[in-house]
């Protein structure tokens, strides 16, 4: 086929609070590329691990697709029912969450948990799956001799590991990682990390990488969506994005990291106050209230996400600015005098 592997437009999500209908994810639009890896990047609270787990309709009880289509191969996840979208789980998609210890059943031996996959979800017979099982542990890279093990013999980084194997376990062709690094330590993540791009280039997978660590995105993703308070901000390919991004949370972003190959002065440069609360969000640009060039029409009109530039993406009334108001953000008085 040709075009994206996903399209997801206009999809609106929501939890039922008591009496309150929340809105954590609002009209999102974004495209995930055949093998490529697209990086969901925002604070925590943004909607990008509720985004991301709608893509396999495994959602709380509370929540609901309330809008929008998500076109995987040509069908829309939206309106498949439950058993449609049961074929497609661990198959055609499947999901690595954040923590695998989690995900993984402490009174069960690995190779038992791996082997129920296969056999319940792939119909295998329990030789096959035998074998399956042994190839998977040697594309991650663990001895198959632990198979035997419980997941409490294993470090963070092998759980981790052994979490990627079952979600590789049916070949899938779009993989959701949800913060698949985020509690181990810098030198595990980065291995954890080289482990799924020698994998997606190999197995030719697409996956969606859901992080908060924008140095996470730099590293190894080929796109990358901007998340803010339930809006998608911006959205172009990883190197555009972190040379001439173009919305002012991007760039604020960017300040609050360190970047590795400049010879600067090393100071991060926060952005201050917290998301709103989207049990009622303000009028306009989401941001505004913490944005150094937030003018009048930022605070009562929302923007629109346009195509501010070729194969970019974003949702900023002051676009056309965006050069002028990149060498402002480089400056960190500029963000301690944000509204």
């Amino acid at each position: 086929m040709t075009g994206p592997l996903l399209s997801v437009r206009d999809v609106t999500i929501a939890y039922e609070v008591g009496t309150l209908d929340i809105v954590a994810v609002s009209k999102a639009r974004f495209d995930v590329p055949q093998g490529s890896i697209v990086g969901l990047v925002g604070e925590s609270g943004c909607g990008k691990t509720t985004m991301a787990r709608a893509l396999t309709r495994v959602i709380a009880d509370n929540a609901r697709i309330a809008d929008g289509q998500m076109q995987f191969d040509g069908q829309d996840i939206v309106s498949l029912s439950e058993r449609d979208m049961n074929a497609l789980r661990w198959r055609a998609i499947a999901f690595i969450p954040q923590s695998a210890m989690n995900s993984l059943d402490p009174v069960y031996r690995v190779e038992y948990q791996i082997m129920e996959v296969l056999r319940d979800r792939g119909g295998m017979s329990k030789s096959a799956a035998r074998k399956r099982a042994f190839e998977l542990f040697e594309m991650v890279g663990i001895d198959p001799g632990r198979l035997r093990d419980f997941p409490h013999q294993f470090s963070g980084g092998m759980r981790q590991r052994v979490a990627i194997a079952l979600a590789l376990a049916l070949q899938p062709r779009l993989v959701v990682a949800d913060e698949p690094v985020t509690a181990l330590d810098v030198i595990i993540q980065r291995q954890i990390l080289d482990q799924l791009r020698n994998l997606q280039r190999e197995l030719g997978l697409s996956v969606i990488l859901v992080t908060h660590d924008i140095s996470v995105v730099a590293y190894i993703c080929d796109r990358t969506v901007v998340m803010y308070a339930g809006k998608v901000v911006e959205d172009c390919d990883t190197a555009t994005l972190l040379s001439e991004p173009l919305h002012p949370y991007t760039m604020g972003l960017k300040n609050a990291f360190p970047d590795l190959q400049s010879a600067g002065s090393g100071v991060l440069t926060p952005i201050a106050g917290s998301p709103p609360d989207l049990a009622s969000p303000p009028s306009g640009c989401r941001f505004a209230a913490r944005c150094p060039f937030a003018l009048d029409q930022c605070r009562t009109d929302e923007p629109p996400l346009i195509e501010g530039a070729p194969g970019h993406f974003v949702a900023c009334h002051r676009v056309s600015e965006a050069p002028a108001l990149r060498e402002d953000a480089k400056m960190p008085a500029t963000w301690g005098t944000a509204a």
